[in-house]
């Protein structure tokens, strides 16, 4: 008994570990995530923020085969500290009950997750922390997760994809036209082609297209060395995250092209007909091309502006 009123008052990660049986997990944990929040049942409690305490541990699926140190093959903290912002965000709840269940649902729908436990504490209504605990399985919220996912496709942030030709880049307006872009409501995503220097020629189509991508992607280093705001990424991961949180993005092609199971058709070389892929990969708001003609196929909104022309 003194072991289990312990383990009652334990961290979530000694709780998975306790009730996890013979199958092995991994995990990941995210502790003592504190938030200012306008949250509780009682009137005293409206219109007043007070510190709330998260921490989760996820169980989930071992990763078995070659790492390779890739975050797009892990479940990101950022998954969960995202579904606590964007539960915290929707509405104003009264009960740490419902947000935690909620929290849990959206973790749930990540692929490699399997259990989700959730502490969620006020700080400031008493002497002590006042809190609830849950812990859910995918199972247990099998229901649910058709409907969340849903919503969650809704939410997610259409970009602007903008190829830049080199002529484009070199252009000494380009910090004006950021400016603008910037300004508008979608995330932002700018796309390069090789450079104007001459590229290694291999002979052999497999290399080239290599040699190809990496070209394009030293024409994104580039681009960021012209203007602070601009960050290459290269990742899923790190491009969801770019866009949520208001990034300007410089696209390096080389790691979303190659593990693509639908590949693009075009080669790097035709470097519009790439960025037109990515942005369809995207479901971009549009794909704006300044300094090269539009490519032949776009699945998305797309217009090309010499230059010189008026963005909006």
């Amino acid at each position: 008994m003194p072991s289990d009123i312990r383990l009652a008052f334990a961290h979530p990660s000694e709780r998975s570990v306790a009730t996890a049986g013979d199958t092995p997990h991994d995990r990941i944990s995210v502790r003592d995530h504190v938030v200012e929040v306008d949250i509780g049942a009682f009137q005293a409690e409206r219109g007043q923020k007070q510190r709330v305490r998260f921490n989760v541990v996820v169980e989930v699926i071992p990763f078995t085969g070659t790492l390779d140190d890739d975050v797009d093959r892990i479940l990101s903290y950022d998954r969960v500290t995202e579904a606590i912002s964007h539960e915290l965000e929707a509405e104003r709840l009264n009960l740490l009950e419902t947000l935690a269940e909620r929290i849990a649902e959206r973790i749930l729908l990540e692929p490699q997750a399997l259990r989700a436990f959730v502490r969620v504490e006020k700080l400031d209504r008493g002497p002590g922390a006042l809190g609830v605990e849950i812990v859910r399985s995918r199972r247990d919220v099998a229901d649910q997760l058709g409907e969340i996912a849903e919503e969650m496709a809704q939410e997610r942030p259409h970009a602007r994809v903008v190829y830049l030709s080199n002529a484009a880049m070199a252009d000494p307006r380009l910090a004006s036209w950021l400016d603008q872009l910037e300004a508008r409501r979608a995330p932002l995503i700018l796309c390069v082609g090789r450079p104007d220097t001459e590229i290694p020629q291999t002979g052999h189509k497999m290399t080239q297209r290599r040699v190809d991508l990496l070209s394009i992607e030293q024409n994104a280093w580039c681009l960021a060395a012209r203007d602070d705001r601009a960050k290459v990424v290269a990742t899923r991961t790190e491009l969801d995250w770019a866009m949520k949180n208001g990034q300007i993005c410089v696209w390096a092609p080389s790691k979303v092209v190659l593990d693509a199971t639908q590949g693009p058709q075009a080669q790097p070389r035709d470097s519009v007909a790439l960025a037109a892929w990515f942005a369809g990969e995207l479901d971009a708001c549009e794909l704006l091309v300044i300094g090269e003609d539009l490519p032949e196929e776009a699945t998305v909104p797309a217009r090309a502006l010499p230059p010189g022309t008026s963005l909006f």
